[in-house]
């Protein structure tokens, strides 16, 4: 069989006797994404890989590079976080980068091959003093020919128009978990909350990044609920970054049972699924990734991942490393 020749009806009849929604269905219930999730390891990486190639370069891989322009100090309590004020992590707070910190950071990420520059502050959210230094960072990061990605936390109403004005290409606001499992993560804002500023960021017509964290010591039914809320919203994300969660000594997850390596595989196959036209990235833990367990996650549908020495806080493979996996694995980077 031609798995690049694959219509839609084909794809879903002809993998493995998995049965259920077409990806391009308009609504996926948890049901629906737990049963993806319980299907034979094969039967679940052939229908991702076919859905993939559908709306992908099968051998393609979009590079990304993360920088913490603002760091620790943030009054949140989210249980995984290094960077919460409340917790003894280590890691020292930092004010706001200069305009040419950042330039330089970027620049410098430009010429190893990422062509998305991502810029994360630790604020509930941010003032409008923050804003108007942001958007200088932003205009100064596009003008180097480079996609512009933010996250700052909660957005007030009009804070995404002027992001996006300035030419805020995506805004990155993770959901974490399903609904049912986030109280147990998160005191200190609610989901609502979040929806509330993806909205803000849709309005403001800025591209979505919204994924979440795996590992927190959640059911397959909440990681299944993960992906329902992200590919129920309207429209799915453009982006969809799933972590695996880095434990931080100091945190209270701190010593959480680790998840089962393919576990994770399955979960960014039913993203892949769910939402087919998005990028799915490997994003924080995948320092701890075997290549074998990466190249798995490429299989499933992963194509884009952050690129360089660590992300916010945590360490991420280094960028030879990086460039060593993906020539052996013939991937290429996308431009």
């Amino acid at each position: 069989m031609n798995l690049d020749s694959l219509t839609s009806n084909e794809t879903q009849n002809d993998l493995g006797g998995i049965t259920g929604k077409s990806q391009d269905s308009a609504h996926w219930s948890v049901a629906d994404i737990e049963s993806l999730l319980n299907a034979p390891f094969n039967d679940l990486i052939y229908r991702a890989q076919s859905v993939h190639r559908q709306y992908h370069d099968a051998n393609g891989v979009q590079l990304s590079t993360l920088i913490s322009v603002k760091t620790g100090g943030c009054p949140e309590d989210c249980g995984y976080c290094p960077q919460a004020a409340r917790y003894h992590t280590g890691v020292e707070n930092q004010d706001l980068l200069s305009l040419d910190e950042v330039v330089s950071a970027a620049s410098a990420a430009k010429a190893k091959g990422a062509s998305r520059f991502c810029m994360g502050a630790a604020w509930r959210g941010p003032k409008q003093r923050d804003i108007e230094k942001m958007t200088e960072m932003v205009r100064a990061v596009k003008s180097l020919g480079m996609e512009t990605c933010a996250t700052l936390g909660l957005l007030k109403p009009g804070q995404a128009q002027q992001l996006g004005e300035a030419g805020l290409d995506y805004y990155n606001h993770n959901l974490d978990t399903a609904p049912e499992f986030y109280e147990e993560i998160i005191t200190t804002r609610q989901y609502e909350d979040r929806l509330n500023t993806l909205q803000e960021v849709r309005q403001a017509g800025i591209n979505v990044c919204c994924g979440g964290i795996v590992g927190m010591g959640e059911t397959r039914r909440s990681r299944a609920g993960l992906i329902a809320q992200l590919a129920n919203l309207n429209p799915y994300p453009e982006s969809v970054p799933i972590n695996h969660l880095v434990q931080v000594k100091g945190t209270p997850l701190y010593g959480t049972e680790a998840l089962d390596p393919l576990e994770f595989v399955r979960t960014i196959a039913a993203a892949r699924i769910t939402m087919p036209k998005a990028m799915v990235r490997l994003s924080a833990g995948r320092q701890e990734m075997s290549d074998a367990i990466q190249a798995l996650c490429f299989l499933a549908g992963a194509n884009s991942i952050f690129y360089g020495d660590k992300l916010l806080t945590t360490g991420n493979p280094e960028t030879d490393r990086d460039r060593m996996l993906l020539d052996k694995l013939g991937l290429h980077a996308l431009s």
